[in-house]
């Protein structure tokens, strides 16, 4: 829903804050969510209250609406009501407790808009001495933008745009614009961000401080095409309804054509260091394989002397750039090295990347990449479904994320399924939010304007025929066939029937050469809502007690079998790992078996 003003404010900060329990499930998680782009957008962070004399209660009130800055003592109300729990909601509420206006409401909007004041009862301009806008120039993207139609009495649009263009834009409910938060640095003069790391494009051939080494004569390169492809890098790709990208860039290429098996290429990032109390880092990159099906590019992750391999990709070559991420876990100073090993038979063409994004907050737990998107939507059946493959939440759970093609427009569902560790967890399966990404690829991850929902599982909630929907899938689910042919038990599908449609996946970059990616996680219980939880991958566990133990090991051979024995016990005992920050205090909690995340 809309919000609404409450009163004109002074430029107070605000930073702590408590949030009532009445707030609803789904929308604690999506607040936590929104805190995590302020994080990675800007330098504004946020805390449990203490002791603070100046800090917001979020609750759940009538509708979406907040105070406009700082101003009150012993709690300023933040309501995140019945249907807010969107990310650009939540969003939208934290801004105007960081001091922001409408957009609408700036002291020059009659340069870009035209208010039907016939039409409308809830709109009204800031003087120039109030503006907050910082010399921003008036942004028809911003989150804080009402739509067309906002507050209107009935009789007609209550804003319309100066440039016809934007008129079906403005009230956007992405998420923050990238203007939104340039406003919001210039504020609070922000020099840097809290969990941002890094971006490189290699536009204008600038390597951002990263060196190169090899072993043999084959070396990274910085190239604009490579004769096996591909024949563009990736930021220029073009996106949406555009059909012509941008002017040719630069990417990086490792031939794997000539040398002998085993040579290796090397491209190490400067040296970083981790900066938030939860050691969690994901690294974000676009590749193309167009070498042999046995080349290989590891990721590897150095602190100091010791190395450890985060990720390896192999196998058929693509004929699309193709997105990665990788979780690491660096908890002192480190670089991420990609090396591009050639592998046995003849090659053409070799490893290519670009578009590298670093940050200090949490991967996304499944992706789903479609390339010739359109035509893939527009030649399958009504309600065709694409799944991944079967997933295990770091609690324990069995799923499967599926995309489901309309035609004109896709739903987004998550399904449960039966799995190694069904009697050991509790059912149906409690306040566990699963979030459904369509994600923006505008190259560097600071300008992303995703499309997001959350759903949270609801252990009550009871279908049409008496079972529970998030019951056990031995329980109440039929059989399908998963990957190796196997047959599992499967839920039902539950999520968004309409997600998007076309028409708006041909905005901004959420088709890119054709392309279109979907991420997906399942985060832990809902319960603690302060207890700033970084759930990591059992994989992740496995990283720390590697890098404490068998890199340690100086013979290659020994390391590897110091691997193996690790992972199967870990395997075994489904180790899970949880850092977390609570009252200014860091720890690191391992536990064998189940715990609540």
């Amino acid at each position: 829903g809309e919000d609404k003003d409450i009163t004109d404010v002074n430029k107070g900060k605000v930073k702590h804050l408590r949030i009532i329990n009445v707030v609803v499930m789904n929308a604690k998680g999506v607040i936590l969510r929104a805190f995590e782009q302020f994080r990675l957008k800007s330098c504004i962070d946020f805390r449990p209250r203490d002791s603070d004399e100046y800090y917001l209660s979020v609750q759940k009130l009538g509708g979406c609406f907040s105070y406009i800055g700082r101003l009150f003592t012993g709690g300023q109300d933040l309501s995140i009501g019945k249907y807010c729990d969107a990310i650009s909601t939540v969003e939208h509420e934290f801004l105007h407790a960081l001091g922001f206006y409408h957009e609408q409401s700036r002291y020059d909007r009659d340069d870009h808009v035209t208010i039907a004041l016939e039409n409308e009862y809830n709109f009204r301009k800031v003087s120039k001495e109030s503006s907050t806008a910082g010399g921003v120039p008036y942004d028809y993207l911003s989150v804080m933008h009402y739509s067309k139609n906002a507050f209107s009495n009935g009789n007609g649009s209550t804003v319309i745009t100066k440039d016809p263009k934007f008129q079906d834009v403005i009230g956007q409910r992405l998420e923050v614009s990238p203007s939104d938060i340039r406003e919001l640095n210039l504020r609070y003069k922000c020099n840097s961000t809290i969990a941002f790391k890094m971006y490189c494009g290699f536009s204008k051939e600038n390597m951002c401080h990263m060196t190169r080494c090899s072993q043999s004569s084959s070396d990274w390169k910085m190239v604009t095409r490579v004769d096996g492809g591909p024949s563009s890098d990736h930021t220029s790709l073009p996106s949406g309804n555009s059909g012509q990208g941008q002017d040719a860039g630069f990417f990086m290429h490792a031939s794997t054509a000539s040398g002998e098996e085993g040579d290796s290429a090397w491209l190490e990032t400067h040296r970083m260091s981790p900066s938030r109390d939860c050691h969690v880092q994901c690294l974000q990159f676009y590749y193309y394989h167009s070498g042999n099906e046995s080349d290989k590019l590891n990721i590897w992750i150095r602190e100091l002397y010791d190395y450890l391999v985060s990720s390896a990709l192999n196998g058929s070559p693509t004929a699309h750039w193709q997105l990665q991420h990788v979780s690491l876990n660096a908890i002192k100073h480190f670089q991420v090295e990609f090396e591009a090993r050639k592998g046995a038979g003849s090659s053409s063409g070799g490893f290519s990347i670009d578009d590298i994004n670093l940050s200090e907050i949490e991967c996304p737990h499944v992706t789903l990449q479609i390339n010739d998107f359109e035509r893939v939507l527009n030649t399958s059946k009504f309600g065709h479904a694409i799944y991944s493959p079967r997933q295990y939440s770091s609690r324990g759970y069995a799923y499967r994320v599926a995309l489901v093609l309309y035609r004109t427009y896709i739903g987004l569902f998550v399904q449960l399924l039966s799995g190694k560790y069904d009697d050991k967890l509790e059912w149906p399966c409690p306040q566990r939010q699963v979030t459904f990404q369509m994600l923006d690829q505008t190259p560097n991850i600071q300008l992303h304007m995703s499309k997001q929902k959350s759903i949270t599982t609801d252990p009550n909630l009871v279908s049409s025929d008496g079972t529970y929907l998030w019951d056990n899938p031995r329980e109440i689910g039929k059989t399908v066939l998963v990957e190796n042919n196997e047959k599992v038990f499967a839920g039902p599908l539950i999520g968004r029937s309409y997600f998007t449609h076309l028409r708006e996946m041909k905005s901004r970059d959420f088709l890119k050469g054709g392309s279109a990616i979907f991420v997906f996680s399942f985060q832990g219980k809902l319960i603690k809502m302060f207890s700033m939880l970084c759930s990591l991958w059992l994989k992740t566990a496995l990283l720390v007690i590697l890098q404490q133990t068998c890199l340690k090991l100086k013979s290659l051979p020994v390391w590897w079998i110091c691997k193996s024995l690790i992972e199967t016990i870990l395997i075994i005992n489904h180790l899970s790992l949880f850092c977390f920050k609570k009252k200014k205090q860091s720890f690191l909690n391992v536990n064998m078996g189940f715990m609540e995340e």
